[in-house]
């Protein structure tokens, strides 16, 4: 996990619709960045529509929502056009932005090692530091703790 206080690594990625976004475009926004696994899964779905949910409020806050995972395109825009996802789901096929974040880890399961993407999620300020960071993250739970984390931020502002 990248530490706070740590210039969050620029990217570039396509979006659902295949138009580019760079973190860079994002300054003057709050990011939540969160790394997920897989479209259509169930945990991820959770997480995913837990963010849909709750995104008029990250809106309110001034907080833009990006999810990236390894999936195509395609598989993105299947994903937003099922569950009907208001945010950015970003299209890592070559895992640079899973990488550069720190969540392409070794996974034990049933005693097979592997490796895979960790859930992880990423708070990032206006100026592109991140400020908030957890990867050991439950999916259901995630989008609420991060816009619990998102108002306590805000809060220490003001």
């Amino acid at each position: 996990m990248l530490a706070i206080g740590t210039k969050a690594p620029d990217f570039t990625l396509p979006d659902q619709d295949g138009k580019l976004h760079r973190l860079s475009d994002y300054r003057g926004k709050k990011v939540i960045l969160y790394i997920y696994p897989k479209d259509m899964t169930s945990g991820c779905t959770k997480q995913a529509c837990g963010f849909a949910d709750l995104y008029p409020q990250f809106t309110e806050q001034g907080a833009e929502v990006l999810g990236v995972s390894r999936d195509s395109v395609a598989s993105h825009k299947k994903f937003e056009e099922k569950y009907g996802l208001p945010f950015t789901l970003l299209a890592d096929t070559e895992k640079t932005v899973i990488m550069a974040y720190d969540a392409w880890k070794e996974k034990k399961n049933y005693g097979k090692v592997s490796m895979s993407v960790v859930r992880t999620t990423y708070l990032i300020d206006e100026d592109g530091i991140i400020i908030r960071a957890s990867d050991k993250v439950k999916a259901a739970e995630d989008p609420l703790k991060m816009l619990r984390e998102l108002e306590i931020v805000i809060a220490e502002k003001h």
